[in-house]
């Protein structure tokens, strides 16, 4: 920590970018002894020491950026209003290309034609992906209550029991 004194009296403390580890650990030892340390907000730190709070929303963002690319899989960030071909829309969906193409065609997923080329909105893909999630919980839900109804439920609970 660095300090310069304006008077006699006062004092101004800097946090030095290496000492900020050190703070932290002081923090959490207060906490745990039970005294009162006002809550943090996240924020990003830069290597001078300037802080800018994030909120939330951004945060959690950032952590799964951060958790991703530490498993070592690639981060693609994106506005919602970027334009896509058809095989980054496959590639985004996880689906091949044909496929991709007979969901455009029959009106699941909307787009725009660019001369002779098709191009998807990521946000229609986002809602398309929302939707097909959506139903697929219906579906299992659907057929787990038919499952139980009919009695297969019991069947599958593991092998019967016989007696003799």
């Amino acid at each position: 920590m660095s300090t310069s004194s304006a008077g006699t009296d006062a004092h101004t403390y800097v946090l030095e970018s290496d000492s900020l580890a050190d703070v932290i650990d002081l923090v959490e030892a207060l906490q745990a002894r039970g005294v009162h340390v006002p809550p943090t907000r996240p924020a990003l730190l830069d290597t001078n020491g300037h802080r800018i709070e994030l909120p939330e929303p951004v945060f959690d963002a950032l952590r799964q950026v951060v958790t991703a690319l530490s498993h070592g899989q690639g981060v693609t960030v994106a506005p919602q209003n970027t334009m896509l071909t058809t095989q980054e829309a496959a590639d985004f969906l996880g689906i091949s290309r044909p496929t991709l193409v007979r969901l455009l065609t029959e009106g699941l997923i909307p787009y725009e034609m660019r001369g002779r080329h098709r191009r998807v909105l990521l946000t229609d893909l986002l809602g398309y992906q929302h939707r097909a999630r959506v139903d697929r919980a219906d579906t299992l839900a659907e057929m787990a209550d038919q499952g139980q109804s009919a009695g297969i439920h019991d069947a599958t609970a593991g092998p019967p029991v016989r007696t003799r």
